[in-house]
């Protein structure tokens, strides 16, 4: 059973998902499934062992190009493992980074995590009690482990926002690094993947009472709509949140000290 070839490491809501998605509908590659096996970052996961692992891979066709996406690999101090776990296993493996403006990424997983309930206070204030919100943005800092262990060349870095505005050219710069052979194509007809529009907070039995169909028409029939909205409005992020102008100065200049490190 063999290893990946390449691992998208990151970072946390930068698209990653889409681009796996992406590369797996070509015809020169396999991606794995689970998208992110989280294998190097998660003790327990970990623990599964390295034929686990393999198996991953087991059913990629003579000749693919092999690759992975766990957006824990960038986690530090979270995960501090990692690094040494991967290029231990895998030493010859190329990296692509996903990065975007790493306020906005920020802001991203702020929201992320307040749906889904680990987070609860406003957004200046998590930035203070939540660190790993900066963490995570500090792509520099990131990167560091993989530029010392591998060398900048094994690594390319690729923005978000070049990825939207120019999807297919993005997709062809990435075959073109992982040695890919032949024509690749943005696919159109994929979803963006890992996408919230509507920001509802999880909560216990959230599945059956807002999710499930059946309670949907028996709300939409049993309950007044000023109680059903009154109930959205306390479960719902209407507005996506404002970092306040200290905030946002902070954060600048830590960013900012980041951008020397790379990537």
């Amino acid at each position: 059973m063999s290893l990946p070839d390449f691992v998208i490491i990151g970072a946390m809501k930068c698209g990653t998902s889409t681009l796996h998605a992406q590369l797996a509908a070509q015809a020169q590659f396999f991606m794995s499934e689970p998208k992110e096996p989280n294998f190097f970052s998660n003790d327990e996961i970990h623990a599964k062992g390295e034929a686990w692992y393999r198996g991953l891979f087991a059913k990629a066709p003579p000749g693919a190009i092999k690759g992975e996406s766990s957006t824990h690999y960038t986690k530090l101090p979270t995960y501090p493992d990692t690094v040494e776990r991967l290029t231990a296993l895998v030493p010859q493996a190329k990296f692509i980074y996903v990065t975007r403006d790493p306020v906005e990424r920020l802001i991203s997983q702020y929201i992320h995590e307040w749906t889904e309930g680990r987070i609860t206070c406003g957004i200046d204030e998590a930035i203070e009690k939540h660190p790993e919100l900066i963490a995570y943005s500090r792509y520099g800092y990131q990167l560091a482990p993989y530029i010392e262990r591998c060398g900048r060349e094994r690594i390319l870095h690729v923005e978000f926002e070049a990825m939207t505005a120019e999807p297919d050219a993005t997709l062809k710069r990435i075959a073109a690094f992982l040695g890919a052979e032949g024509d690749v194509a943005w696919r159109g007809d994929l979803e963006a993947q890992n996408v919230s529009a509507e920001r509802i907070r999880t909560f216990p039995l959230k599945s059956l009472i807002v999710d499930n169909p059946v309670a949907t028409a028996l709300r939409r029939t049993l309950a007044p709509r000023g109680l059903r909205d009154l109930v959205k409005a306390r479960l719902q992020m209407r507005d996506r949140p404002r970092l306040s102008d200290e905030s946002v100065r902070t954060l600048n200049a830590i960013f900012g000290e980041d951008r020397k490190l790379g990537p």
